[in-house]
């Protein structure tokens, strides 16, 4: 086994901080790297970049909204001895960057670095979490009563982030897998306006789901704060999915960790004793 540490961005992250828990309980060294980790990691600061890849063997790369400096971390990575790069990626991502999708860019940067690196490579395309839910994007929504979204009910395989996490972690520590790109959904597809029933009857209290037009949408982000330019990129990937570019299962987690993907049902039944979902 190699003892070199495996470097992680991220890390405090939806999948970064799982990676580095489960690569712990494995037994692994682990770097984790963040602005605020005791090994500083900076996108935008090149001198925190040789300490970050010194010495570690492989590296799970989670890119940032800008794509530009990926290309010549990777590089850098690879020249200071890093032997293998487990991009996160996202399902769908051969339609970012092409035909006016700006959505998913630096996904597609961190791809490309990894395959030209020189080194041995794969990639985890993950469909939407479900962890989105209770985390971020659509928890504050959730809690206040209502989730409105530009989303018909196309239905999605929502995937755990601990499957994620736990395929990421399989990449990274076996070099068989060379060159692979494992798309990782959940079992079953199921549409938003079921999963916020299924939230809203396990926290036991109301909560709606309503679907926005398109511009209504761009319309309460920039309400929120959001800059119209990134509300616009940010909705691209509703686009997609009202074209059912996510709606399809896959065996991805299956297929590396030997067990199916788990249900959304079983991550809102250990989520909601939580009171994450509670009336504000």
């Amino acid at each position: 086994m190699d003892d070199r540490p495996i470097a992680v961005l991220g890390a405090t992250g939806k999948t970064g901080r799982r990676v580095v828990r489960r690569l712990r309980e494995a037994g692994r060294p682990v770097r984790a790297l963040s602005r605020s980790a005791e090994t500083r990691f900076d996108w935008t600061d090149e001198s925190t970049w040789d300490a970050a890849v010194r010495g570690a063997g492989a590296l799970y790369l989670v890119c940032p909204t800008d794509p530009a400096p990926v290309a010549a971390f990777v590089r850098r990575a690879a020249d200071a001895g890093v032997e293998r790069f487990v991009a996160l990626s996202a399902r769908g991502s051969e339609h970012f960057g092409v035909d006016g999708v700006s959505f998913g860019t630096d996904m597609v940067a961190g791809e490309a670095a990894v395959r030209d690196s020189g080194a041995s490579w794969a990639v985890v395309r993950p469909n939407n979490f479900s962890q989105n839910f209770s985390e971020d994007l659509f928890h504050a929504p959730l809690v206040a009563g209502r989730l409105a979204l530009p989303f018909d009910d196309t239905p999605e395989p929502f995937v755990d982030v601990e499957d994620v996490a736990a395929v990421a972690v399989a990449l990274l520590t076996d070099p068989e897998r060379d060159g692979e790109v494992v798309d990782v959904t959940g079992p079953r597809g199921i549409t938003f306006r079921e999963a916020v029933a299924a939230i809203a009857e396990a926290a036991g209290r109301e909560i709606r789901y309503v679907e926005l037009s398109r511009e209504g949408y761009v319309r309460e982000l920039v309400g929120e704060g959001w800059d119209e330019a990134d509300a616009e990129t940010f909705t691209q990937m509703f686009d997609l999915m009202r074209r059912g570019a996510l709606t399809g299962t896959t065996d991805g987690v299956e297929r590396v960790l030997g067990r199916p993907a788990a249900d959304f049902g079983s991550y809102v039944a250990r989520t909601a004793p939580t009171g994450v979902w509670a009336g504000a």
